[in-house]
């Protein structure tokens, strides 16, 4: 669920990332000078769907829940073992709503466009959490997904059963209405051959909004207070966030950018707060926090796609250079160093990705899973005994993690964005800055 990568995720990356970059460059700019395709539908997978539900009695049914049930997020007992999955992949996963408790949730806008039917707009709580499907979308593990049959009736309809089903080694999602069952299509999202495409205001986009809006009122602020007193000690918000980016300015943008910092700093800048408030709103239990924003591929393959072509589009000449025919070094050679060069411009961008997005969700699910050994020990309410040892084991060590979380919070921002730096500054400097600085 947290591999999903949705078209509205990686729009509202773009578009908090370019917002906050105007805002950011508008205080660096004050603060510098006061100090210096759509796919064909697979009607075939709704045939074996139908199929493989007649065998279903043979075993290959793996998990069935009524439509009032998915929602829950609170695991059932398995074989009289409490089973805390579906509670930890619906917490880091990009969900529709924000789930509370119980059949409580915050809905949040769909978006849905397909060929078929054009644009459907409609909040998540239209299909009442799995009790219905609307114009053949219905909501399953707080994802909206589609039903493939264009048979099934438009408008709203209220549904069965949902059951997942083993085809060819791959789960495959049906509901059941009026006694038939229909396959539902998997998520909208990147390299996945759907009828549909959701741009939805999912927990993960909505967070993002939420994140860019409060970064633009910061330094929008922070670049009016500059303005305003240039003879004045920094007071307030300027006061509190001032040590922050003079810590930015000469541990990082000096360091790896030199002359070249007043260009690329303001998004340095953004890249660091970006990631650290995202970061930091994700550990807030109940909502508006609760999103795991950064620990979602998507977001990170987005912000290393901007370093990548911040690195690549604004290399030099020696840069491409010692890629591509590095100096001084033998024509054999080069035929085993240069492909070597190559593979790493992609290897340093996918570093970022990956590094950001396994800490931050590894982070996420150490702290569910010592919350679920409660419910483990306490067999999900029928043991008090067992519970109160769950709590006394949790509680603790909890708290721990969430401290090594916060701590984890401020260093992936600070490691994403040195490291963005260190790529600008070396595919940018030339060769006689580099000999100044040497000598």
């Amino acid at each position: 669920m947290f591999l999903n990568v949705k078209f509205s995720h990686i729009i509202a990356v773009v578009c908090m990332m370019s917002l906050s970059f105007t805002a950011a460059a508008q205080h660096h700019g004050e603060s510098h000078n006061d100090h210096g395709t759509p796919t064909e539908q697979h009607q075939t997978e709704a045939g074996q769907v139908e199929q493989q539900h007649s065998d279903s009695t043979a075993g290959h049914v793996v998990a069935e829940e009524h439509g009032a049930q998915h929602e829950e997020s609170e695991s059932e007992l398995v074989n009289g073992k409490y089973d805390p999955k579906p509670m930890i992949f619906e917490h880091i996963g990009n969900a529709n709503e924000f789930h509370l408790w119980g059949h409580t949730a915050i809905p949040l806008p769909c978006l849905l466009w397909s060929k078929e039917d054009g644009l459907t707009t409609c909040l998540s709580s239209k299909f009442e959490h799995g009790h219905k499907a609307f114009n053949r979308y219905v909501l399953h593990n707080g994802v909206v997904k589609r039903v493939v049959d264009p048979s099934f009736p438009t408008g709203e309809v209220s549904i069965g059963h949902i059951t997942t089903t083993e085809v060819e080694k791959a789960e495959v999602d049906s509901l059941e209405h009026e006694g038939k069952m229909y396959a539902i299509e998997k998520a909208s999202k990147i390299g996945a051959f759907t009828s549909w495409y959701d741009f939805s205001i999912s927990k993960n986009v909505f967070t993002m909004l939420l994140v860019g809006l409060l970064l633009c009122l910061i330094f929008f602020s922070v670049a009016k207070a500059y303005a305003r007193g240039k003879d004045k000690a920094p007071r307030g918000l300027q006061g509190f966030i001032e040590p922050i980016l003079v810590f930015l300015d000469s541990e990082v943008i000096q360091p790896m950018l030199g002359d070249r910092s007043t260009k690329f700093a303001p998004y340095i800048y953004v890249v660091f707060f970006f990631i650290l408030f995202n970061n930091l709103i994700g550990l807030i239990p109940i909502f508006p926090g609760g999103s795991n924003v950064t620990g979602n591929i998507s977001t990170t393959m987005v912000l290393a796609l901007f370093t990548f072509l911040l690195t690549n589009l604004n290399g030099n000449r020696e840069y491409w250079g010692h890629i591509f025919n590095m100096p001084g070094v033998p024509a054999v050679l080069k035929l085993l160093i240069t492909p070597v060069e190559i593979i790493g411009v992609f290897t340093k961008p996918i570093s970022l990705m990956i590094r950001l997005f396994a800490n931050i969700t590894a982070g996420h699910i150490i702290i569910l899973n010592l919350v679920s050994l409660i419910f483990v020990f306490g067999k999900a309410g029928q043991s008090i005994a067992g519970a109160g040892a769950g709590i006394a084991l949790a509680v603790p060590f909890t708290l721990f993690m969430n401290v090594i979380e916060l701590v984890v919070a401020l260093i992936q921002a600070f490691i994403f964005s040195i490291l963005t730096a260190s790529y600008i500054g070396a595919a940018t400097e030339s060769h006689h800055h580099a000999e100044d600085g040497h000598h």
